[in-house]
């Protein structure tokens, strides 16, 4: 059975989109693109058919990490097509939480938080959208880092 992952976050042009690159990267690389599929999508739907923000696909295509995601907005569907949806803070959980359509749905949120096994010390993944350089690099470490142990808690 195919387990469907969706992250979230506000606009679906940093934080997210780099999650699914990142977890698609690994799957594929372990040979399981069979058995997961990914995607992303923002809580804000402002952004609707833009590419990721520049600085992130730099940042990511620097590790070998390549962005091609248009950015979109949660549908009500996606609590019904997917089996977990990771949302990157606690604002976004929130909205998802006031999004799902009943219990049920509500059951398949988690935050990303969840998943850091080396970064402990972060409760959420910051937004880098204002930040420099060093915000598009620390969120990278974060989203590998969880990334990593999803994959391993799917295996």
């Amino acid at each position: 059975m195919k387990q469907r992952i969706l992250f979230v976050c506000l606009g679906n042009i940093c934080r997210s989109p780099a999650a699914e690159a990142m977890l698609r990267r690994l799957v594929e690389s372990e040979g399981l693109g069979d058995v997961i599929e990914v995607d992303s999508a923002g809580t804000y739907g402002g952004h609707r058919g833009e590419r990721s923000d520049v600085r992130m696909r730099r940042a990511a295509a620097a590790r070998g990490i390549e962005m091609t995601h248009l950015a979109r907005q949660v549908r009500e569907e996606d609590f019904e097509l997917f089996d977990k949806v990771i949302a990157m803070d606690d604002n976004n959980y929130e909205a998802l939480f006031r999004l799902a359509p009943d219990r049920r749905a509500q059951q398949k949120i988690f935050r990303f938080k969840e998943y850091l096994r080396r970064h402990t010390d972060w409760s959420y993944i910051p937004d880098p959208y204002y930040e420099g350089h060093e915000g598009f690099e620390l969120v990278l470490d974060l989203l590998e880092d969880g990334c990593a142990t999803l994959l391993d808690e799917i295996r």
